[in-house]
């Protein structure tokens, strides 16, 4: 097939040997088939920002900053070297994100290299060595529907214990190989404690998993994993192997709506008689004001 423009550079410098075929479009990039001496991997070419289809990416750039303070001016106002650097950024990030998860145990694909917009990683397999289907053309039982989310949520909380939520999971970017699920497509991952999004992403990840699942096991649909979560998360009691129920109590108490009337009332009744008496006081001659009289006042 025809080699890719920004593939080109990687076969001149040897790091790619051939591309075998193209094995997916999306909205931020293509990713080929290649060979890379005797191995099969896949090489993910990042479009440019004008050309991703990645909405409001604004959202998710929070929270990312250069340690290099001339970077970050020229990025904040948008010059020419500044997109260029949002752009590696966001490359890299998906590369830091690969290897902090994959240390924690996440399975994601193994990271060789990101070269001037392409990533180099893994290509994961099926049983038969073909590229894994994604979660979307995977059909299973209830039993395999409980198991693999069982096993997302597991990775949800690691990720989250890491520092990151991936913040556009769904069906769409979770591989199925012979092993079970793995997750892809990290480059808008955000930081937990630094991006202000960060709750909203992650309860809109857990729920779209559950959602899916619960197509083939519905009492999934019911759980409330999200909320669990991010709760233990903000609590400080999250751990990387805590044991998750899917329940979740909202504070539902109804408010005493009469006791608080009544404390008004009372309130209003105490300041009405101590008006009174003031009044009261005032109008009594010089001699006949007391100190038990104001002090009552």
């Amino acid at each position: 097939m025809k080699i890719p423009k920004r593939i080109q550079p990687l076969i001149d410098e040897g790091l790619v040997d051939e591309v075998i075929s193209r094995l997916m479009s999306g909205k931020e990039a293509d990713v080929f088939v290649v060979r890379c001496n005797s191995e099969i991997r896949c090489a993910k070419v990042y479009k440019e920002a004008i050309n991703r289809g990645f909405k409001q990416a604004v959202r998710y750039r929070e929270g990312r900053k250069s340690r290099n303070s001339r970077r970050n001016r020229a990025m904040d106002n948008g010059s020419r070297y500044g997109r260029e650097q949002q752009e590696q950024i966001w490359h890299n990030a998906e590369v830091n994100a690969l290897r902090k998860l994959a240390d924690v145990g996440v399975r994601v694909p193994y990271p060789y290299a990101c070269i001037d917009g392409v990533l180099l990683m893994e290509l994961v397999t099926d049983g038969d060595g073909a590229a894994a289907p994604r979660l979307s053309e995977v059909t299973m039982s209830a039993k395999q529907a409980r198991q693999g989310h069982s096993t997302v949520m597991r990775f949800v909380v690691q990720m989250l214990c890491a520092g990151l939520v991936h913040g556009d999971l769904s069906e769409f970017n979770i591989l199925v190989d012979e092993h079970g699920p793995v997750i892809i497509d990290l480059p808008q991952a955000v930081d937990a404690a630094a991006n202000n999004n960060a709750e909203a992403m992650l309860k809109r990840d857990v729920n779209k998993i559950s959602s899916y699942y619960g197509q083939y096991a519905p009492e999934l649909l019911r759980t409330r994993y999200a909320s669990e979560i991010w709760k233990l998360f903000e609590e400080g009691d999250l751990q990387a192997d805590t044991e998750l129920s899917g329940l979740f109590a909202e504070n539902t108490q109804d408010a005493d709506v009469d006791g608080v009337m009544q404390e008004i009332e009372s309130a209003i009744e105490e300041e009405k008689n101590r008006q009174e008496r003031l009044i009261e006081a005032e109008s009594l001659p010089e001699g006949g004001r007391n100190k038990s009289t104001l002090r009552q006042a």
